[in-house]
């Protein structure tokens, strides 16, 4: 059995910035354990699959170790590969997943997101979460991720996180995010325990950020850095309860997966 292999760079500025995904466009799925398999050897953040279905594709995203419900930059890639290579007519695409109905618009160079947003809650200070930062956060809330509010860019670009101490936190992630300072707010993410130490640049990121920088900003349209080393740059947009994540796209290789 062969299966098509892409493998993207998205939300950066060209090859070797922002964040590798690798796409697998299927005809029908394969056993889960196998889709899994795949994904831990590509051994980038996630490896998207998707089939088609009426009106759209049916999307899922793996990281090496597990499957998870939203994921901005292979979402982005997916729709870069169905435009780019497989010349899917007209300017948007339609995916079912997880996380509900995702839209993809092609806006000239740049790629549009419509992802849902998020709410976030107040939580009490995790010791393990603290100690594998060393930096005490100014607000602490919480969904699947913690999502920790900084007073400084410098702040963020100079964790060091202790990633064993982290994967004791009960959180599967952990979102640092602080004003920034030639754009609206910058931010980290760190999965450790889904096989992620450091994410490049995490769209999904956005269904939390947007709504609370607005809230803080008042504000509606945002530029923000995620300040890994690969970085990652996105342009937001809230409305009501969606957002809007625009960035760029580019392949790195194709070929031919053989099982």
């Amino acid at each position: 059995m062969k299966i098509p292999l892409y493998q993207v760079d998205a939300f950066g500025d060209g090859l070797f910035s922002g964040n590798p995904a690798c796409v697998c466009p299927l005809d029908e799925w394969l056993d889960d354990e196998l889709l899994q398999q795949i994904a831990a050897e590509n051994n980038v953040p996630e490896t998207a699959f998707f089939v088609p279905e009426e009106g759209g594709f049916h999307l899922r995203w793996f990281t090496p170790t597990v499957e998870i419900r939203l994921c901005g930059h292979a979402t982005l890639a997916s729709a870069h590969v169905l435009f780019s290579h497989l010349k899917r007519p007209g300017d948007e695409i339609r995916f079912s997943s997880l996380s509900g109905p995702l839209r993809v618009l092609r806006t000239g160079e740049e790629l549009t997101l419509d992802f849902p947003t998020e709410e976030i809650r107040h939580v009490e200070l995790d010791e393990h979460l603290i100690a594998s930062l060393k930096a005490l956060p100014n607000e602490i809330y919480q969904t699947d991720y913690y999502f920790l509010v900084y007073e400084t860019e410098a702040q963020i670009r100079d964790m060091a996180p202790e990633f064993e101490t982290m994967m004791k936190s009960p959180a599967k992630g952990v979102l640092a995010t602080a004003p920034g300072d030639e754009v609206d707010y910058v931010y980290r993410f760190f999965a450790p325990k889904m096989g992620i130490p450091e994410d490049p640049a995490t769209g999904s990121a956005q269904s939390m950020l947007a709504p609370y920088w607005s809230n803080r900003l008042n504000k509606q349209d945002f530029q923000s850095l995620q300040l890994s080393r690969r970085g990652g740059r996105f342009n937001c947009e809230l409305r009501g309860d969606r957002v809007l994540i625009s960035g760029k796209a580019i392949t790195y290789l194709n070929g031919e997966i053989t099982i």
